[in-house]
Parts: C-alpha cells; sequence; structure tokens
C-alpha cells in the first residue's frame, strides 16, 4: 500500500500543482494535532487512540487509500478537506532510496534502486487502480524507486521519513523540467523592447494611474461616508390625484384630491441570510373614526365608523388618520414605523419570522400579478384576495404583532402560517366606550386575549406558467367588523346586529395565475368569509363571498410599461342565519361589480406614471346608489 500511495498522492498532486490546481497547495499546512486522534475506517470520523505512534502511522496511510480510491465519487474541496481531517504532515515526498520498515521490526539495510519503466515492477499489473499513477511517476518525472528484486510491494505500510524522501525527490524534478523550459523564455531584446513602449506610452499610462488614483479615493470617501455596512435603505413616493363622480343619491361630485404616501424602509442583515426590516411612513390621507375627510365619505359611500368602502386606492391605509387600537387621531404627512419585522433562517427549508408591526402582505407571496400599490393595480379591490385582507392582513399601518414560518417544501411548493395579535402592546382593555358597547381600545389587549388571527397560504407552482395560492384564516374579533376595508358592509358584519358584538371568522380563498406567455396572464380569485357571533347571548352568521378575473400585460407597446384589465364581485352577502340581516335597512339589495382598467408608464428605472380608473356599477351592494367612477393618475418614484 505504501508505494502505491507513495506514487498516487504526490503523483497526482504534482500534476494538480503543474495544473494550477489546489491538491498539493493544501498539503503545506497540514499537520498531526493530536497524536491521540485516528480516523474511522468507515465514516472518516475522529476517535481518541491511546496506541503507539506508528500504529497512527499507519491508520493515515490506510485513510489516504482510502480517501484516494473513492476521490472520483467527492467533489474536490470535501476531499481536499478529508486529507486536511485525517492531519498528513506535508512535509513529504517521494524519489530517494527509502529503506522499509514494517511497524513491527527494526530499519534494515535493504536500499531502493531507481526504476525507468514501470514493466520492471514485478508486483505492479495494469489491472491495479494506481497503475496509470506510477506509470507516469516513472515515465515521465523518473522519481519511483523499487526494491532491488524488483518489486514495488504496494499494500505495504511506509513511514513519514518515506513519505517525505519521496515527495521532495519528485518536487526537485518538477523544478528541473520548469528551469529547462523556461530558460530562454525572457531575452535582452524583448527587455528592451518594453522599455521603449513604456516611454511611448508614458503618458497614457499617467493617465491610468491618475483615474486608478481618483478611483481609490472616491471608493475610500464613499466607504467613510456610507449609510451603513450592514443596512440598506430603499423608498417609494406616490403622488396622485384621485377624482370621482357617482355614489349615494343627491350627493354632489366630490373635488379632485391631490395626496401622497411616502416609505422609507431600512433593510439589515446580521449574517448574510437574515432580514431585520424597519418601515417608515407618511401620507395625508384623512378619514378618521367617522371617515370625515376621505374620498368615500363624500361620495357617500363609506361606513358610518371609519371609512371602510369599495371606493378605495390601492395605495391608500385601511384607517386613515386613525391609530385604531385606542382610536387617537394621525395627523396628515406624520411620521409612523408601520413596519418592524425580522425574518431569520433555521434550517435549510425553513425560516421564522417575528415582529411587531406586521402584515399579511409580508409573509405571503402575491400570486395575481395586479398587486402592487405603487406600481400595479390602482384599486384596493384588485390587489389581493380578501382572505389576506382579513382582520386587517393589509392595513398599510403594520397594525398586528405577528410570528410565523415559512416552509420550503420543494422548489415547487410552499407552506407558510402567522398568529397575529392587534393589540399585543396593551396590558388591559380600556373601561371607557367610545360607542355604546365599544371601548376606546375597541380591538382588545393582550397577545392573546384580543382581536387575533391566525392565517395559513400554501403555494404551489405545478410548472413554469401556472401560480396557484390556496388560503385559510380564522380570526377573533373584539367588535363586529370583518377589518378588511374593501367594503362599507365591512363595518357592521353582522347587519342588525350590535357593534360591539365579538366575532369568529373562518375564511378560506384561492388564487391563479396563468401566464400564457411571457407577456400575457390571467389572473383571478375566489373567496368566501363565514361570519359567526361570538357571544352566547347572540345567533347570528352572515357569508360573505368575492371573486375577480383580469388579464395582464407586460411590456405592452414598449419594455417596462405593465397594464391590466380586471372585473369582479366586490364581498357581498349571499346568506345570513339567525338575528342577522341579508340586507340592511334602507338598502335595494343588488350585487356590486367593479370593472378595472389601468396602464404604467415606465418613464425611468425608478419613475413610472400610471393613469386609471375604476368603475362601481350597483355600489356597496345597494342599487340605490349611482354608478361611481373613480380615476388615478398615479406617479410612483422608487430608489
Amino acid at each position: 500500500m505504501a508505494k502505491y500511495l507513495l506514487a498516487y498522492a504526490s503523483g497526482m498532486g504534482l500534476l494538480c500543482l503543474i495544473a494550477g490546481l489546489s491538491p498539493v497547495q493544501a498539503l503545506p499546512s497540514l499537520e498531526i494535532a493530536d497524536k491521540n486522534v485516528t480516523v474511522n475506517q468507515d465514516d472518516g470520523s475522529y476517535q481518541k487512540n491511546d496506541s503507539h505512534q506508528s500504529d497512527l502511522t499507519n491508520n493515515i496511510s490506510s485513510k489516504l487509500l482510502i480517501a484516494n480510491e473513492t476521490q472520483k465519487n467527492l467533489p474536490s474541496v470535501n476531499q481536499q478537506q478529508k486529507i486536511q481531517d485525517i492531519g498528513v504532515d506535508s512535509a513529504v515526498n517521494l524519489w530517494q532510496p527509502i529503506i522499509p520498515q514494517p511497524a513491527s521490526s527494526s530499519p534494515t539495510s535493504y536500499k531502493l534502486a531507481q526504476v525507468t519503466s514501470v514493466s520492471q515492477l514485478s508486483d505492479v499489473q495494469p489491472t491495479d487502480w494506481a497503475f496509470q499513477a506510477l506509470q507516469s511517476l516513472v515515465e515521465r518525472y523518473g522519481c519511483i524507486a523499487g526494491y532491488p528484486n524488483q518489486s514495488y510491494r504496494g499494500n505495504r505500510a511506509m513511514t513519514r521519513y518515506e513519505f517525505a524522501a519521496g515527495l521532495n525527490a519528485c518536487l526537485e524534478r518538477i523544478n528541473e523540467l520548469i528551469a529547462t523550459a523556461t530558460a530562454d523564455l525572457v531575452k535582452k531584446e524583448d527587455l528592451a523592447t518594453l522599455q521603449k513602449l513604456q516611454e511611448q506610452f508614458a503618458a497614457e499610462l499617467a493617465t491610468l494611474r491618475s483615474r486608478v488614483d481618483a478611483v481609490e479615493a472616491r471608493t475610500a470617501e464613499l466607504e467613510a461616508n456610507r449609510f451603513s455596512t450592514t443596512t440598506k435603505l430603499n423608498g417609494e413616493v406616490i403622488i396622485a390625484g384621485v377624482g370621482a363622480s357617482g355614489g349615494a343619491p343627491n350627493n354632489s361630485d366630490s373635488n379632485i384630491m391631490l395626496v401622497n404616501r411616502v416609505r422609507l424602509n431600512l433593510t439589515t442583515s446580521f449574517t448574510g441570510k437574515d432580514s431585520l426590516i424597519t418601515g417608515l411612513q407618511a401620507y395625508n390621507f384623512l378619514g378618521g373614526a367617522d371617515g370625515q375627510g376621505s374620498l368615500q365619505q363624500s361620495l357617500g359611500l363609506a361606513a358610518p365608523l371609519l371609512s371602510a368602502s369599495s371606493a378605495r386606492t390601492s395605495f391608500e391605509p385601511q384607517f386613515p388618520g386613525l391609530n385604531v387600537n385606542t382610536l387617537s387621531s394621525v395627523g396628515a404627512n406624520s411620521v409612523q414605523l408601520y413596519k418592524l419585522l425580522y425574518v431569520f433562517p433555521v434550517a435549510n427549508k425553513l425560516t421564522l419570522f417575528v415582529g411587531t408591526a406586521a402584515e399579511t402582505s409580508d409573509a405571503f407571496p402575491a400570486i395575481t400579478p395586479f398587486y402592487g400599490e405603487g406600481q400595479e393595480s390602482i384599486s384596493r379591490f384588485g390587489g389581493l384576495n380578501p382572505v389576506l385582507r382579513v382582520s386587517g392582513g393589509t392595513s398599510g399601518t403594520g397594525l398586528a404583532s405577528a410570528a410565523g414560518f415559512i416552509f420550503n417544501i420543494s422548489p415547487n411548493l410552499d407552506l407558510r402560517a402567522l398568529y397575529g395579535s392587534v393589540n399585543a402592546n396593551l396590558p388591559e382593555k380600556s373601561a371607557t366606550e367610545a360607542v355604546p358597547g365599544v371601548s376606546t381600545t375597541p380591538l382588545g389587549a393582550g397577545l392573546f386575549s384580543g382581536s387575533s388571527i391566525i392565517a395559513t397560504q400554501l403555494t404551489f407552482k405545478p410548472s413554469s406558467s401556472l401560480d396557484i395560492g390556496l388560503n385559510y384564516a380564522h380570526s377573533y374579533h373584539e367588535i363586529n367588523i370583518l377589518a378588511t376595508g374593501l367594503v362599507s358592509s365591512d363595518i357592521g358584519a353582522l347587519a342588525g346586529v350590535a357593534v360591539g358584538t365579538p366575532l369568529t371568522l373562518n375564511s378560506v380563498g384561492g388564487t391563479v395565475t396563468w401566464r400564457l406567455s411571457p407577456k400575457i396572464a390571467l389572473s383571478g380569485y375566489g373567496a368566501a368569509i363565514f361570519v359567526d357571533a361570538a357571544s352566547n347571548s347572540v345567533n347570528a352568521s352572515t357569508t360573505f363571498t368575492s371573486w375577480m378575473a383580469g388579464i395582464h400585460f407586460r411590456d405592452l407597446f414598449k419594455s417596462g410599461n405593465t397594464a391590466g384589465i380586471l372585473f369582479g364581485q366586490p364581498l357581498y352577502r349571499t346568506d345570513t342565519g339567525g338575528s342577522a340581516q341579508l340586507t340592511p335597512t334602507g338598502d335595494n339589495r343588488a350585487t356590486p361589480y367593479h370593472l378595472e382598467a389601468y396602464y404604467r408608464f415606465q418613464v425611468s428605472d425608478n419613475i413610472s406614471i400610471t393613469p386609471g380608473a375604476f368603475v362601481l356599477f350597483n355600489p356597496e351592494g345597494n342599487s340605490n346608489n349611482e354608478t361611481t367612477t373613480v380615476g388615478v393618475l398615479r406617479t410612483t418614484f422608487t430608489f
């Protein structure tokens, strides 16, 4: 074994050295760190051993042979690591006559003779696994010796001295070959030519030198003044003109509004794989507890409390001008923390996240191409499945404290889930009532005792052109609301039941996107929300349904531009039970519909302009309301 090992270890190492590879380069730093450590022959694991040093040497030699025999099935990095783990001293070589020393005997006086052909070694056969390595070392480099009886004894153990002597001989031979091949590589005439070229291009070289110096100085300045080594800043600014007509009977058309929303996101990574997301925002939308100052209230389409309505734009917060946790007001363009979330991997396929200001859309991937508050659909209806918006899941203000996981089952299958609590930062519910039966902390208090939600999404991609998302959510609400912000019946979800009645909601939905081509996609969703009174004193239930279908275009007329046309039914009561009313008093029941079209011009990499409009038929499920049109001209700046 020793001779095979000598041939293979040094020969392959030296050939890799000539080719610029790493096996020989890895050897010089390798030493045996612990004389009492050996390697398990089956799995390469370390074990403590109190045996004699010569036994350790024999074990090391056998492990090298095993590592070499299996190298074809190991990546080169793993192969080097196995050699390092074995602990081979690298100052070893293979050419000088070596005295064989069996582990159980004293040194002998036998000397080895240099051979010029591998055929001179009587015990080396062409079928041996190391035959080609021996042949190369003998006939190309001449650094293999045999015993006087023309044997090689390839299965015998070797000593460290033998390995050192043989490797040194082969290295000297390689140096001789290199010196011979490069003796006339550089001539005096070549040096004179290089000097002449240097003189002729002195000005150009000086210019390049000054440019390099300037770049280095600029780089040093940027490094000294950069924002952070661990944090990246990105932002989005939306400025939009919004106008509308129609609405409730006897209402005059609203004035055109100019609104804005500014968001700054700081993404910090401590390990390179985790992310701490901190989001700040300011906006000038109004609404407050009674909806005053909002577009939907001016149209007469908002609920008496808050400003829930189907006439809402995509980039408007769900509770504008209001901190819904405590019913305190929020001034226009005041800076708020709308996102604080930490995402970190714990295993190859498992990632966890936790935060005190989070939204469902932070954790669940959007299946529909219409999602993008500053880039795509201009309405709240078109962006996401309503199930994702239940319980303020996409409030736009980081309403909930949440924790959950992301499990990548396979490249085509992804499971995510979260638990969210709305008023987790409050120790107890307020005793003061804002309205009868509703306290000034209407969503309750505590991590597990207030309004909360458990939500999950299974994302399936059976092909490169088809995406499917399935959603389920179970919610508990302290008051009688859906908290989606999508329609006016969101407030008083159980019609005819007191607003202070707690609810349980079970919501199911599915979203599908089918890319007919790289530039055209069909997308749609369906949702059902089953609402039940959670109070023992009230027996009431209601079912809401919604659906949407649309076609999305990419690179329409010009690269980077997108467009969308979509149609569907906003949330609508389709069934009731107990004391809940199907149609609120004064309404003329009719199925509502939503039709929308928009086109986004990508002016530059950082600026886009999106004109669009959506039309509401039978707004809020009441045919008494006039057909309503909302027009939007949105400009988005990203950086």
